[in-house]
């Protein structure tokens, strides 16, 4: 008996590590390693550049900022020249003029549109006007469509 207590008493201390117990240290070099690599996946994440838009983004805006412009400057003839075949044949003259004369928009924002499917684009926009007792600003949140018409031409379909 004396012997093998002599005998591990002997043994390296480095030896004794390897009895299944890890080091200290690597645990703790592991544990920093796995959280930098984690960090710089959720961070390479947050900032991978939006998708690419096609060519017919910025006409598709465009036409969409044109026809606020025009709401917002009480331009309805403009804004009637804006809208498609389809927005004309489901609002009547008399609820233009409505639209159009009422106290417009102080302003209004556009967000980033989506393509709904090939040639149609919806944008979500925020108008910003006189409240119902024109004491207080209010905001209305509303989207606004676009279709091409032909030739990269756009139409608004869908009025805010």
């Amino acid at each position: 008996m004396q012997f093998s207590a002599t005998l591990a008493r002997s043994v390296a201390p480095a030896s004794r590590r390897l009895s299944g117990r890890p080091p200290a240290f690597a645990v703790h070099l592991l544990s920093i390693v796995l959280c930098i690599t984690l960090s710089q996946l959720a961070s390479e994440a947050k900032t991978q550049p939006p998708a690419a838009l096609d060519s017919s983004y910025i006409p598709a805006l465009a036409a969409a900022d044109r026809y606020l412009q025009a709401w917002q400057s009480a331009d309805m003839e403009l804004g009637l020249t804006l809208l498609s075949g389809h927005a004309k044949e489901i609002v009547t003259t008399d609820e233009l003029e409505k639209i159009f004369s009422a106290a417009g928009p102080i302003s209004y924002e556009i967000g980033r549109g989506k393509l709904r499917k090939r040639g149609r684009y919806e944008f979500p926009v925020v108008l910003v006007g006189p409240g119902p007792s024109g004491a207080h600003v209010r905001r209305h949140f509303s989207n606004i469509a676009v279709v091409d018409t032909g030739n990269n031409d756009w139409a608004v379909d869908k009025l805010p």
